[in-house]
């Protein structure tokens, strides 16, 4: 019996009549603009020079979403490398004809990935400090960005948990479960928003709405999980001076982040197809490499001091 639900079926976004702003695309604004905001402060903490900063968003938002990007289509969806290229970088499909999508499709698994490739670079040509200083500072930002990307998700309908079954708690996903055609073909209604109106409210279409799922809101459990990540990292860093031991912060933020995403997994349908080989999915294999770096660098950063490290 679900004592509280949730029949979800928001609008994609904001439509300005000539475009429409998808809440995905203005969630990942709100994650960099407070991730702007928070890595000045950590520089202004530190005395670092304002004019890396600029440098320092350009890679990071490049490296977030062609990491995130790429890390999808590699792990989750390699046929779109061959069927429709050029939707791996823009925010269209193109296949079967033109649309626009927004930027769906982000693993989080690539950002990390991508990430740790620009904070090389940006050490190396910008900063001038060794790598692990700059990813200390980083994962702060980061963190929070995370929280308001699965936030996003939820809104999209995407990511979706698996059946709740008796847990009190679960929501429709009417979009996810109903396409759009389906929708149009059963209300009648030649208009998607409409028609997914007439079945969440008619009483008419009962029955079609009787016949979606409820599931996890593992999109909102995730991002839970990382406001926890954020919380504990800037204890860290304000308060425990972590920050001076060269690698601990971005080892804790390995260890707890894949952490959360490991056993989220466990209540979140399988991005891709699962063959039945392992125990664990594609996402919980992924983050294990992870959370074992994390721990390396934990440990590693009592051996570590910045102030006689010298630079990497």
């Amino acid at each position: 019996m679900h004592a509280l639900t949730i029949l979800w079926n928001p609008s994609e976004g904001i439509d300005l009549g000539f475009f429409e702003i998808k809440f995905y695309s203005l969630m990942f604004v709100v994650a960099f603009v407070l991730g702007w905001f928070l890595i000045k402060k950590i520089f202004a903490h530190e005395n670092e020079s304002e004019k890396n900063l600029d440098s320092l968003f350009i890679y990071m938002v490049v490296a977030i979403l062609v990491g995130a990007r790429m890390g999808h289509v590699i792990f989750y969806q390699s046929e779109l490398l061959l069927q429709d290229p050029l939707s791996v970088f823009l925010p269209f499909s193109f296949v079967p004809e033109i649309e626009y999508t927004g930027f769906r499709g982000l693993a989080s698994h690539g950002a990390a990935i991508g990430v740790i490739i620009a904070m090389y670079f940006y050490s190396k040509k910008v900063l001038k400090k060794p790598m692990l200083w700059i990813l200390d500072r980083v994962v702060l930002p980061v963190a929070s960005g995370a929280i308001f990307v699965r936030i996003g998700n939820f809104i999209n309908s995407e990511i979706i948990g698996k059946a709740s079954g008796d847990f009190p708690l679960g929501v429709q996903f009417l979009q996810d479960e109903i396409s759009s055609n389906q929708a149009i073909a059963i209300t009648g209604i030649n208009d998607s928003g409409k028609a997914y109106d007439a079945i969440a409210t008619d009483p008419t279409f009962a029955d079609a709405l009787a016949s979606v799922p409820f599931r996890h809101a593992a999109q909102l459990y995730e991002s839970a999980g990382y406001v926890l990540v954020f919380a504990i990292l800037m204890w860290l860093y304000w308060k425990m001076d972590k920050r001076k031991q060269l690698g601990f912060l971005f080892g804790a933020f390995l260890v707890l982040l894949w952490t959360v995403r490991f056993f989220v997994e466990f209540v979140k349908e399988a991005q891709v197809d699962e063959r039945g080989e392992w125990f664990l999915n594609t996402g919980q294999l992924l983050s294990v490499p992870f959370i074992l770096i994390g721990i390396y660098f934990m440990i590693q950063s009592y051996k570590k001091k910045y102030e006689n490290t010298p630079s990497l």
